[in-house]
């Protein structure tokens, strides 16, 4: 596991930015002052060390929060429909020390399933992510499992959503997402989403073909920390439980 402290990869340059960014926010919000240096780089980094980009893309998040989180986290009791599909997951770390989550696309069905709920869940999954971090550590992996996945579970909006969340408000915070066990007919809607995501984050998109799937898992993530249905030693817990 990465044990570096974060504070340590940051050269001269980066740091008079930050300094910089962080006058800038602090006078036009003050609640920027509760906010740490950390979560200010990843701004400042998610759009290139451009100041003015990432003061305003930072400022936005924080009234996006207030508004869509006013208790400062979202409650089991809010998305309970969406936590009894059980298609999150959570456990066990790669081998940079980040938190992996298990997506099961196949159990959502937009039938069943109300945006606002859904958003409201994303926003509990990236909060609990970002909690289980451990020191020095700042992005999460995904195993996102297409498995039996079809046109009853394909749902753009919330996709979409669950896009924009992440790279809007909580930017680089994920490190890799392998798509695994994907179906011909997923690549339609692939198309349709590709064009949202950010260069950066195209860059973390991983397919992985089902004859190399444990081999290529391992890369990333040891055995006894690789959920039990991929070949591992870790059975799957319910975000909700973990």
């Amino acid at each position: 596991m990465d044990s570096r402290d974060p504070h340590e990869v940051s050269d001269e340059g980066e740091q008079k930015k930050l300094a910089l960014m962080r006058a800038f926010v602090e006078r036009e919000d003050p609640a920027s002052k509760e906010v740490d240096d950390l979560m200010l780089r990843r701004f400042l980094r998610a759009q290139d060390h451009d100041i003015a980009k990432a003061s305003n893309q930072f400022l936005k998040s924080l009234k996006w929060r207030r508004a869509s989180v006013p208790n400062g986290f979202i409650s089991k009791s809010e998305i309970l429909n969406e936590l009894e599909q059980k298609k999150f997951f959570m456990q066990g770390f790669d081998k940079k020390g980040s938190p992996i989550a298990v997506v099961l696309a196949a159990k959502h069905f937009p039938s069943k399933s109300n945006l606002e709920d859904f958003k409201r869940l994303v926003v509990y999954i990236l909060d609990k992510f970002c909690a289980s971090m451990p020191g020095g550590q700042e992005q999460f992996t995904v195993i996102g499992d297409l498995k039996n996945w079809g046109y009853t579970n394909c749902d753009i909006r919330a996709y979409l959503a669950a896009l924009d969340i992440m790279q809007s408000y909580y930017p680089e915070r994920l490190g890799k997402i392998f798509l695994i066990h994907v179906p011909y007919i997923f690549w339609a809607a692939w198309k349709v989403i590709y064009p949202f995501i950010d260069q950066k984050t195209k860059k973390k998109f991983v397919f992985v073909e089902d004859k190399k799937l444990k081999e290529t898992l391992l890369q990333d993530i040891d055995e006894s920390q690789l959920p039990d249905i991929y070949g591992g030693k870790l059975q799957l817990v319910p975000i909700q439980d973990s």
